[in-house]
């Protein structure tokens, strides 16, 4: 038995003072006033650390974070949010991706994303990766905890205003097919990372991930037992056949919610993972 906590779109709060002005670029002010007048009043700080305290008590195998820890990619947001995460777990007991928030405008690795980088690094060599200035660490990375293989995806990217669009490229999409195979073929549990809905018509076009189609493909012809994303702030659950059996994809609400007319309050999943009969059993519960 395996267990896996899976939670997503903390939005750490609140934003250090001087944030949307400091390092300028026009999306950090409209950002902050959106956190301002509305977005402060859903993500609150205390039910972020509930949900953490709740996963910590819970002592799941490994944890699973699918982006948008900071807001405004303020570079004293990082600070914050790797002294948050120290605080939570080791590296090695924590899997990170970015989600569109990390990366909401153009900023240097060494004062935004890098102080996370020991979230993002994977423990087995892979062929082909892409790396930006923006995040550097490479994409695709895979940990291998006992039978179980926690595939890192980043869809996060700075975008225009008002968009919060995903890509994954070529480069991602040629080696997580070949990862894919390669694990199953090996005989492990492959549970896919990303921030952004990976199937086409999950999410609006303007927050959509621009080539689902494409990684639809790919986990069609290649199989996955689980895909975990967030983003929405909702449930999600969506079956897709492939060649290989049925692989689910499932969205979490954000883990700092409070009550919204428009998203699910906060929660997270406990993953319970084992192979019984030549078969691989996964077994989901909510907390929240």
């Amino acid at each position: 038995m395996f267990t896996l906590a899976h939670f997503s779109d903390v939005h750490l709060g609140p934003l250090p003072p001087g944030a949307a002005w400091r390092d300028f670029a026009l999306k950090r002010p409209v950002g902050y006033l959106s956190w301002r007048f509305k977005r402060h009043r859903l993500h609150i700080p205390a039910i972020a650390d509930a949900i953490a305290a709740d996963i910590a008590a819970a002592g799941p195998d490994h944890v699973a974070l699918t982006g948008d820890l900071v807001n405004i990619s303020a570079r004293d947001e990082f600070p914050a949010a790797a002294r948050w995460l120290k605080r939570f777990g080791s590296p090695k007991h924590l899997s990170f991706v970015p989600g569109n928030h990390d990366t909401y405008v153009r900023f240097g690795w060494e004062h935004g994303l890098g102080h996370l980088a020991s979230y993002m690094t994977g423990d087995m060599r892979v062929a082909r990766t892409q790396a930006n200035p923006q995040v550097a660490s490479p994409f695709p990375f895979v940990r291998l905890r006992k039978n179980v293989a926690l595939i890192g995806l980043c869809s996060a990217l700075p975008q225009p205003l008002h968009k919060a669009a995903g890509l994954l490229g070529a480069v991602q999409l040629e080696s997580i097919a070949t990862l894919l195979r390669d694990l199953r073929e090996r005989g492990y549990y492959r549970c896919v990372l990303i921030h952004h809905p990976p199937l086409p018509g999950l999410a609006p076009a303007r927050k959509a991930l621009a080539d689902a189609a494409g990684f639809r493909d790919v986990l069609a012809a290649e199989g996955a037992e689980l895909v975990l994303h967030g983003h929405n702030h909702t449930y999600g659950l969506v079956e897709l056949p492939s060649r290989f059996g049925t692989v689910n994809v499932v969205g979490v609400p954000s883990a700092s919610m409070g009550e919204s007319l428009h998203h699910e309050p906060a929660a997270w999943h406990r993953y319970a993972i084992a192979r019984r009969d030549g078969l691989w059993h996964t077994s989901l519960a909510v907390r929240a």
